[in-house]
């Protein structure tokens, strides 16, 4: 079976490139989306990479919530179809609709760049799987960030549905560097199939260019999901 992940372009996304290489590295055929086409092209799967989408305008992903290419995401999310919002992604989600909460300015107001340590909350989703076969010490894993707007925020009772459902899949471990409620730095749907994080998996893929390759474990479940499907 090939396996299609489309990787969509914004005007001002800067990571799709990488997340196009996860995708090819665990064996995926990357197909690149663009924001003003409303066609999937049938892919398998949706990536909405980092960046700053429109500049940031209005909000950070506002605008991109509302693209074309979105609104074709929206209806194949609720059908079924997996979707991972990256750092900007995550922010597009949470515009969307698909995902509760949203993301703000920093504790502090900085911009934030480091290699960040995670709690892999959830190993049932889609999108963290192999996290439950690879990490049976549950070490934390370690995957960048870079924002300034990673502060994620919802009420008391959205909070309290996510812990409730296990639907908080990755908490900051040690120092939480954006103020996010709850440390929560990423969360999901309900049956785990869309999902969204403000750290950057798609940056810790190689050892040569990342901090080792906890992140791959997100592209790998993918597959194993789609594949397992599929025989």
């Amino acid at each position: 079976m090939t396996v299609r992940i489309g990787v969509i372009t914004f005007p001002g996304s800067l990571d799709d490139v990488d997340a196009l290489r996860a995708a090819k590295i665990v064996g995926a055929e990357p197909v690149s989306l663009w924001h003003a086409d409303a066609d999937l092209h049938g892919v398998d799967a949706v990536i909405i990479p980092g960046g700053f989408s429109y500049g940031d305008y209005l909000r950070a992903g506002a605008i991109a919530a509302q693209a074309p290419v979105m609104r074709s995401v929206v209806d194949a999310a609720r059908g079924g179809l997996p979707v991972l919002g990256i750092c900007n992604g995550f922010q597009v989600l949470c515009e969307a609709g698909l995902l509760p909460g949203a993301l703000v300015r920093n504790a502090g107001l900085r911009f934030r760049c480091i290699d960040q340590q995670l709690t892999v909350e959830r190993t049932s989703s889609v999108w963290t799987s192999r996290y439950r076969s690879e990490y049976d010490d549950v070490r934390p894993i370690l995957i960048p960030l870079k924002h300034a707007e990673g502060r994620y925020v919802a009420t008391e009772h959205d909070l309290d549905a996510l812990e409730a459902e296990d639907r908080v899949l990755f908490r900051y471990h040690g120092d939480n560097p954006n103020g996010s409620l709850r440390d929560i730095a990423g969360i999901c749907s309900a049956d785990g199939r869309i999902a969204g994080l403000m750290p950057h998996p798609e940056h810790a893929i190689d050892a040569l260019t990342g901090p080792g390759t906890d992140g791959l474990g997100m592209f790998s479940s993918l597959m194993d999901s789609l594949v397992g499907a599929a025989s």
